[in-house]
């Protein structure tokens, strides 16, 4: 099963790399292609497809910006609030309560939107609504699996429409159990994605969805044809750059993750994102340790006070989270990376990407060799980490799975 995905992925990826030029929208950008139908007038119909593009990539206050541009050009298109409103939750997969002041405005934004023209429109505003309703007094995850509902509904009535399939099997993924180890939300939603990911081959929230989908150990190597054609589909979302690595950590293809990042982050830096500029470095210092590059990773670590010191609390731009703790935590998490490998060869990965099944390799003659802990556990002194090393790397070439589950290597 896995041949036939890699070679159709890679003659995809021949396609992609051809069209992608030939899919921008107006002002040059690469977001990829989307297709939102919509009531509303010819002009405001294209600013809301890159609107939803924009939205795909995680590009939160961009997307606002774009369903306002739509709301200029056609003040009657309701369905434009529907894209406000879901920019509102952010990150469907970042951990923690949302803040009261968001959901204040992601309610206020469903509500001015349901006077929306068609039956169709206005589903997906009573969807997106189910989020913020009664949020005082309803739990997070309830108002989750209601939007969740709301949304298959959505795309039972309308089969034909893919961005409802797109955001049905999103709120799969959101708001799957996390105890169910047996995936069958996250494989749901993927069989959703990857059969209308045949059909869109440039559509940013497939490929992104994907590799959101399949982000555990058990399942990373499914998404490994969308991680690698994300980043040509949509070239100008930061996130878009980042995003692939979370395969590529998980499958333990190291200087994919160290290439994907050193893009993510100088694009985030040029946009001003700084929260996905940090996330983007996290992972890009993992990779170097991972493959014993020690020296690069310390440069990473050394930069990260100036990049930190750029932080805007007040702008929300993209999947990497905006809010100052999230900022802290992340400047936090890169320097103790650092400071943890220099001290026992081991590196703790940040906190809500805590299951990555490292692949550990020899490195070049004279490097350091990283043996790599999950959960924020580290070893408990050196001489752990020297037997860990020696079952990994012993004549045989190492196993795993011999340092066991107090170690952190997932299965």
């Amino acid at each position: 099963m896995v041949m036939p995905r890699v070679i159709a992925g890679f003659l995809l990826t021949l396609a992609v790399s051809s069209l992608a030029q030939e899919h921008q929208h107006g002002n040059g950008e690469q977001l990829g292609t989307v297709h939102f139908a919509t009531s509303c007038n010819e002009v405001a119909q294209k600013e809301f497809n890159r609107a939803v593009a924009l939205l795909h990539s995680f590009q939160f206050s961009h997307a606002v910006e774009g369903f306002n541009t739509v709301l200029g050009e056609d003040a009657t298109c309701g369905i434009a609030y529907w894209g406000i409103a879901l920019s509102d939750w952010s990150n469907p997969f970042a951990p923690g309560m949302k803040d009261k002041r968001q959901l204040q405005s992601g309610r206020e934004s469903a509500e001015r939107g349901e006077g929306a023209r068609t039956e169709r429109e206005r589903a997906y505003l009573a969807a997106v609504g189910k989020l913020y309703s009664d949020y005082e007094s309803t739990p997070q995850r309830t108002r989750l699996i209601a939007y969740r509902d709301a949304m298959a509904e959505v795309a039972a009535k309308y089969p034909e429409d893919h961005e409802a399939q797109i955001f049905y099997a999103l709120a799969i993924a959101a708001s799957e159990d996390p105890a169910d180890k047996t995936y069958a939300g996250r494989l749901k939603a993927g069989a959703i994605l990857e059969k209308l990911f045949e059909e869109e081959p440039l559509h940013p929230g497939l490929a992104h969805y994907i590799i959101h989908t399949y982000d555990v150990p058990a399942l990373a190597e499914r998404a490994l044809v969308a991680a690698r054609r994300y980043s040509e589909i949509a070239p100008d979302a930061p996130h878009a750059l980042h995003m692939p690595s979370h395969t590529f950590t998980r499958t333990g293809h190291w200087q994919e993750s160290i290439d994907t990042n050193i893009a993510a982050a100088a694009a985030a830096r040029r946009e001003g994102q700084t929260p996905e500029e940090l996330h983007a470095s996290d992972y890009e210092i993992y990779a170097y340790l991972q493959t014993g590059q020690d020296e690069a990773a310390r440069r990473i670590r050394d930069s990260v006070p100036e990049i930190a010191s750029r932080f805007d609390p007040k702008v929300m731009l993209s999947g990497a989270g905006g809010d100052p703790g999230t900022v802290r935590a992340g400047t936090a998490r890169l320097e103790a990376s650092c400071a943890t490998h220099t001290a026992r060869n081991t590196v703790c990965l940040h906190r809500g990407h805590d299951l990555v099944r490292p692949r550990i390799r020899r490195s070049a003659p004279g490097a350091s060799t990283s043996c790599a802990l999950v959960g924020g556990r580290p070893e408990a002194d050196s001489r752990t980490t020297v037997e860990c090393r020696r079952k990994l790397l012993g004549p045989a070439g190492g196993n795993p799975g011999a340092c066991g589950p107090g170690m952190g290597f997932a299965r």
